[in-house]
Parts: structure tokens; sequence; C-alpha cells
């Protein structure tokens, strides 16, 4: 793999990575219940203190903290292009129904052929 790699101009660098020390870990109660423990003290308590430390100690660089927006408030928003693109159900949105051609009356129509026969039989 290295003569492969080698060829196309990349060299292939070893990369260490040093274990990451965790917060706490998943354990499971009585019940068979997934929770997550935490290994340091004033982590589990309860309060404004326990869960500043909490959000410190998750803090990732990559990632943040959003409230959650109330569901009830926002209007469903019309998506055109779901029916030629497909059906994505994250970003779906109200799909458009089609166009349906307007119904004919048969009997108006069994009518006009009737007449037109005989117009026709008349014409010899």
């Amino acid at each position: 793999m290295n003569d492969d790699l080698k060829k196309f101009g990349y060299r292939l660098r070893p990369r260490v990575v040093e274990p990451a020390k965790q917060p706490g870990r998943i354990a499971f109660d009585d019940r068979g219940n997934a929770v997550y423990e935490w290994n340091d003290g004033r982590l589990s308590e309860d309060g404004e203190a326990g869960e500043r430390a909490r959000r410190k100690a998750l803090d990732h660089p990559g990632l943040s903290m959003v409230e959650e927006e109330a569901v009830g408030n926002t209007p469903i928003q019309n998506n055109a292009k779901g029916l030629r693109l497909g059906y994505n159900p994250y970003e779906s949105g109200l799909l458009p129904r089609k166009q349906t051609a307007q119904k004919r009356d048969l009997r108006e129509l069994s009518k006009w052929i009737e007449m037109k026969k005989k117009v026709g039989g008349n014409r010899d």
C-alpha cells in the first residue's frame, strides 16, 4: 500500500491519538436502563453549579448548545420540488397536489355522439 501511495505522491504518516479523558461512562441501573455515571462528584451535583460543571466537562469546540424551537408556532412551508426530487421526511414540507383534469359529464357526451350519428346519417 505504501508503494501505491508513493506513486501518487502521498506519504503515509502514522497518527498518534491520545485518549481523551472522559468525564464519565455509560453504566446500567438495576432495571437494565442505560445511565451516565460522572467520574467527578461535583459533576453529579444538582443546581446551577453542577450544570455549569457538566457543560464545561462536555464542551467540544465543534459543538454548541442550541435551544429547541417552538414546534407549534412554525407554519408549514410549501415544497414545490418535493414531487420531482423525491421525498425527504426532514425537509418535506407541504407537497402540492397535482392538478386534475375537469370531470366530463358522460351523459352529455353520449347525447353529443348520438346527435353526430343522426346528423351524419342525414347527409346521404
